[in-house]
């Protein structure tokens, strides 16, 4: 008898209503990559038929920690759709998020298609149109963050909505690697990193998104946004915080968490 994906599938765009789920052991084996991410497809093809528009992907897992804290040694990708970007300096509204965490990152806009069997680093740097400092704020739909490799595949790579710095660069004279990052909340310093901690440097994360994406017959495209992953720890945040991040070369980023009647 064949796994039940599409019931998986179900139960995690049902949890976005505010609830979570224990871990999905019943049907993905913790290291399951292919049966994860048959979920995550079948998501994404609900939600594109619902009506939401894709504008990019997300790199998980790039720190060499947390793959093997899960067990892995790959990172993960995630969908991105056009209603999880916040504007740089909004609101968040507190029903939209579940159980919330704040990283820093660099985000990349491409400005031509990747696609073909052979990427390398080289060819993604020169599809790159420009860079932005970016926050990506994580969510899970599994309580208390008990995921393994497979939870987080299927959940979206534990997506939640991400904001863009409106300052853009572009990389000639840009150092991605020594670059400097700070995250505050509410002022206050809560994390640190530096380019070289998203698996040796941005564009490492961004190239195999690439050639993972076009080894699945779904290259990345022109304009897509790519969120290459986290520059240090990232932080829970609750309804009132206030987050901004710095990344030396980039600038700043920030929003706020919104608070119920506020």
């Amino acid at each position: 008898m064949g796994k039940d994906f599409e019931g998986v599938a179900a139960r995690l765009r049902d949890a976005y209503s505010g609830s979570v789920l224990p871990p999905l052991r019943d049907v993905l084996e913790p290291n399951d990559a292919d049966g994860a991410y048959t979920v995550q497809a079948i998501n994404t093809r609900v939600w594109k038929a619902a009506g939401r528009r894709i504008v990019g992907r997300k790199v998980g897992l790039t720190a060499k920690a947390v793959q093997q804290q899960l067990g892995v040694d790959q990172p993960d990708f995630g969908v991105l759709f056009d209603d999880m970007e916040i504007a740089d300096g909004g609101v968040i509204p507190p029903g939209r998020l579940i159980q919330p965490k704040a990283e820093a990152e660099v985000a990349l806009i491409l400005s031509a298609d990747l696609a073909g069997p052979d990427i390398a680093r080289a060819d993604v740097e020169a599809a790159v149109a420009e860079a932005a400092a970016a926050i990506e704020i994580v969510d899970s739909r599994i309580a208390d963050w008990k995921i393994t490799f497979a939870d987080t595949v299927a959940d979206n790579g534990s997506s939640g909505m991400f904001v863009l710095s409106p300052a853009r660069k572009a990389l000639t004279g840009l150092d991605l690697w020594t670059c400097g990052m700070a995250l505050e909340v509410n002022g206050a310093l809560a994390s640190l990193g530096a380019g070289c901690a998203c698996l040796g440097h941005p564009l490492n994360a961004a190239t195999w998104l690439a050639q993972t994406l076009a080894a699945r017959g779904e290259p990345l495209k022109a304009g897509d946004i790519i969120l290459t992953g986290a520059l240090g720890p990232m932080v829970p945040i609750g309804p009132g915080d206030s987050v901004r991040a710095t990344i030396g070369g980039l600038g700043a980023v920030s929003f706020s968490y919104g608070k119920e009647g506020a």
